[in-house]
């Protein structure tokens, strides 16, 4: 608080206070009261006046003081009525019961709502599990289909596989400190791991996976990093141009490692980039090949935040795109 809001705060009650004080002064005057007497008091009140504002002045901005280091000070901010010390004032004390019944209201429904987003999660959890048995199911009966039938529902029960991972890594990324270990790991064995489950759609897609320089030690959660790949490789396989290939490599970089997957497709048109990552965002690729959801690096970068990787993305329209990650090589380094 500044002192010119305070004073803006007060201006009608102080200038009420002086036209008394004159009104008062007046009287004295017009009763005999000697002018040197009136000034004498007018100069007392007058100083009585400026001290107790500056006193009542200090006071609140102490008093906010004091209220915004407890703010600053608590992780979760909506617990702000529930810490502040008690209003000595009966007014004071009106304004905090009836801040701290509002406040208590919205904990319970915030732990409302909390309960209610766990059980939807614990409920998506089970029921992803629950649904890849039959998926699988399918894909097993796919095998005693021939020729171009076959193909064709491999890949489609491959897409509907591909949505149910992506929901429960949906869920999961609502509080993913829950299902992540971060751990030393093979970069070539994650690459490999993301390749190997999106085997189907690469070789239906007629593309060609070339790898380098992926013999690398990197410290991170093997399966949310294999399911980041995996986004972006699906991504590749939909945006796919001619002769399509993926390339991705690594190159160490002091206590960093840089993967980088790179493809020749469709490539993203320069306005619609910084916005690839945006939730529901589908562009104008997505409008013309179908099928996109606008999910897929939402979570990639939402992942990418919390396993604690930079994530980039450059790309040039017609040419293809590159996804760069970077991964801390040792323990404790920043990426």
């Amino acid at each position: 608080m500044t002192l010119w809001e305070f004073l803006s705060d007060r201006l009608g009650r102080g200038v009420g206070t002086l036209c008394g004080a004159a009104v008062a002064a007046l009287f004295l005057m017009a009763t005999g009261t000697r002018p040197g007497v009136v000034a004498l008091l007018a100069l007392g009140f007058l100083l009585v006046f400026v001290g107790a504002y500056t006193v009542e002045f200090l006071r609140l901005r102490a008093q906010l003081a004091e209220l915004e280091a407890i703010l600053e000070g608590l992780e979760k901010k909506y617990l702000f009525s529930a810490c502040i010390p008690t209003p000595k004032d009966h007014y004071q004390r009106k304004l905090f019961d009836l801040t701290r019944r509002s406040g208590k209201s919205m904990l319970e429904a915030v732990s409302q709502a909390q309960a209610a987003q766990r059980a939807y999660r614990d409920y998506i959890e089970a029921w992803v599990h629950e649904i890849k048995t039959p998926i699988t199911a399918a894909q097993l009966l796919c095998r005693d289909l021939e020729g171009d039938k076959r193909r064709k529902l491999t890949q489609e029960l491959a897409q509907v596989e591909a949505h149910v991972e992506r929901a429960l890594f949906y869920a999961r990324a609502e509080s993913p400190e829950r299902d992540c270990v971060i751990r030393q790991g093979s970069l070539d064995a994650i690459v490999s791991q993301a390749i190997q489950a999106h085997r189907a759609l690469l070789i239906q897609s007629g593309i060609r996976v070339e790898t380098e320089g992926l013999d690398c030690t990197v410290y991170t959660d093997e399966k949310w990093t294999a399911f980041l790949l995996g986004q972006i490789l699906q991504n590749a396989a939909r945006y796919r141009g001619q002769a399509p290939v993926i390339c991705i490599s690594a190159q160490p970089l002091g206590q960093k490692v840089v993967l980088t997957v790179a493809d020749n497709g469709m490539g993203i048109p320069a306005h619609e980039l910084p916005r690839v990552c945006e939730r529901g965002f589908t562009g104008s690729n997505g409008r013309l090949r179908g099928g996109s959801t606008g999910m897929g690096l939402y979570l990639c970068r939402k992942l990418a935040a919390f396993l604690e990787l930079d994530f980039q993305i450059t790309s040039q329209e017609g040419e293809g795109t590159q996804v760069m990650l970077t991964f801390p090589a040792t323990a404790g380094a920043e990426v």
